[in-house]
């Protein structure tokens, strides 16, 4: 490549940074992030899996968490009027650390590696199936729930 065709590649502006503006929004995230794995890990110390066992604990702490978001959501996008930070901090953060994919995909592995695919098989597809149910449920149940004249507009 010639010089005439590498300095067209150049912008004239200098590259964004993310800067003071986007800190409170990772600060959110982050404290809620810490919220919601301490609510996971403390659910996964009271209801431990057994060595080889289904992972019952994970996929209901996922279940859960999806069926929060999906209430969550309908409410922040459509009935209420929050501050800016809350979507990160609770929807991103709190909600985020909760349910737990990676997690989920551990206890996948761990299941072939006990000589049970058939299970994790099941588990990961009775997850996912699980997972997007719930959104899906708490979102319709919350709309159905809420007069219509508490939505807003959109």
């Amino acid at each position: 490549m010639s010089a005439p065709e590498a300095e067209s590649l150049r912008t004239s502006t200098p590259r964004g940074t993310t800067g003071a503006g986007q800190l409170p929004v990772v600060a959110a995230v982050a404290v809620g992030g810490g919220i919601g794995a301490t609510a996971r890990y403390a659910a996964a110390l009271w209801w431990p899996t057994a060595t080889g066992g289904f992972p019952w604990t994970t996929l209901w702490v996922n279940v859960v968490g999806c069926a929060v978001i999906g209430v969550f959501l309908v409410l922040v996008t459509e009935v209420l009027t929050v501050h800016r930070l809350v979507r990160p901090f609770f929807g991103t953060g709190v909600l985020g650390g909760f349910t737990t994919f990676s997690t989920y995909a551990v206890d996948i592995q761990r299941l072939v590696d006990a000589g049970r695919p058939g299970t994790a098989f099941a588990y990961l597809a009775a997850t996912l199936c699980a997972a997007l149910g719930a959104v899906w449920l708490a979102a319709t149940a919350t709309r159905r729930a809420l007069p219509t004249s508490s939505r807003r507009q959109r």
